[in-house]
């Protein structure tokens, strides 16, 4: 049996509305949470990821309202994520709709976090989101990748003013001990290419060996592709080309159905 590859559109929410930037910056106003999210379910979305993306910085707790709202309007998983930094958190979120939920900040901050939520609700409602960032440099104990641009690692960054707050960590190391942890799938988005609409980055999908959803960098149905026959993604994101028009959902997976990607039609 071949598990069909996920098609998941994400609504980064500001204060109530959807958003969307470039590299984390910039950001625009792309529409309603609650209107998007039931068009993106009636559109075919295999899941639905909601991330309050100012919870954090701000440290204070998700709009539950809001995933409330947007829950009570879809019949299909979903996520969500920002500013839960403890069970209770998390248990709330989950009471108000959510099927998983998604830490980030907390969970670099306090790694055993994974593993109590990941005890308490099970491994498959826990998803660690890693938002990595290249870093063009040698460094012994880092993960080298050769590039054309010359040897980079990558860096994990949390949530700490604009385009976040470089941590020092090894993405792919804190990947792999996010796993070991107990996390049941990771969101991985390469900041470099967010918003940018040239393709994902894959380097970091390729070496992890658990469920990862491709994050950052979704322009075309190719780049869903590429994220699912190169990079060997189980589910891939994107939010821009769906928030504005440029493609549907469905034109997206009639082209991966074209080419032998197993996807739910």
């Amino acid at each position: 049996m071949v598990l069909a590859k996920r098609i998941i559109p994400c609504l980064d929410v500001d204060h109530g509305r959807v958003v969307k930037g470039v590299r984390f910056l910039d950001r625009r106003e792309a529409g309603d949470p609650v209107a998007l999210g039931k068009r993106y379910s009636e559109e075919g979305a295999d899941e639905l990821v909601f991330l309050d993306i100012t919870a954090s910085p701000e440290k204070r707790k998700i709009l539950k309202e809001v995933v409330r709202a947007v829950a009570s309007e879809i019949d299909i998983p979903f996520t969500v994520g920002g500013g839960i930094r403890s069970v209770e958190d998390a248990r709330l979120v989950l009471c108000n709709g959510a099927d998983k939920v998604s830490i980030n900040t907390a969970a670099v901050e306090k790694p055993s976090l994974i593993s109590e939520l990941a005890d308490i609700f099970g491994s498959q409602c826990v998803v660690v989101a890693i938002d990595a960032k290249r870093r063009y440099e040698r460094r012994e104990g880092k993960t080298v990748v050769e590039t054309a641009e010359g040897p980079c690692w990558f860096e994990v960054h949390i949530y700490g003013g604009s385009g976040g707050k470089p941590t020092g960590m090894d993405a792919v190391q804190w990947a792999a001990k996010a796993a070991e942890l107990g996390a049941g799938e990771l969101l991985v988005t390469s900041m470099d290419k967010d918003g940018t609409k040239d393709g994902y980055d894959l380097s970091i999908v390729e070496r992890v060996n658990i469920p990862v959803i491709a994050s950052g960098g979704a322009g075309r149905p190719e780049h869903f592709f590429e994220a699912f026959s190169i990079g060997k993604a189980d589910a891939a994101l994107a939010a821009s080309i769906f928030h504005f028009g440029e493609y549907s959902i469905w034109e997206v997976k009639k082209f991966l159905a074209e080419r032998g990607v197993p996807v739910r039609i």
